[in-house]
């Protein structure tokens, strides 16, 4: 298993893709990508290690707002990357990162940087 794991939750394939080439041309190899189109795959993904999540709001079967909670609560980066208004995002979960749609894929992998930069203080302690 990657020591980097970067879940991507989106519904459309093409915008996963766009978000899944962001991030491969910045990791490489060095990461593995998880993407999931439900919020109940997504609920399973972020159930095992990750080292940041890039959230749709609407997906096929909901809102991703139960597993922002779960990542917020583990300590897990995460940032939404929706069509949605930020205003539509529960007041406990507003300090996530949120990237507009349509994004620049400069900014998806500015976040995963800075997400994994995050965790180096950790891996070492």
């Amino acid at each position: 298993m990657a020591e980097i794991r970067v879940l991507i939750v989106e519904d459309d394939p093409f915008i996963a893709m766009d978000i899944e080439s962001a991030v491969a041309e910045q990791l490489g190899d060095a990461a593995e990508l998880i993407v999931v189109e439900s919020v109940a795959q997504a609920r399973r993904a972020a159930a095992g290690q990750l080292s940041c999540a890039l959230l749709d709001i609407d997906v096929i079967d909901g809102k991703t707002f139960e597993v922002a909670d779960a990542l917020q609560k583990t300590g897990i980066p995460f940032a939404f990357v929706s069509g949605s208004a930020p205003h539509e995002v529960p007041k406990p979960l507003r300090q996530a990162r949120f990237l507009r749609k349509p994004f620049s894929t400069r900014e998806v992998a500015a976040f995963v940087m800075a997400a994994i930069g995050s965790l180096a203080p950790k891996r070492i302690a």
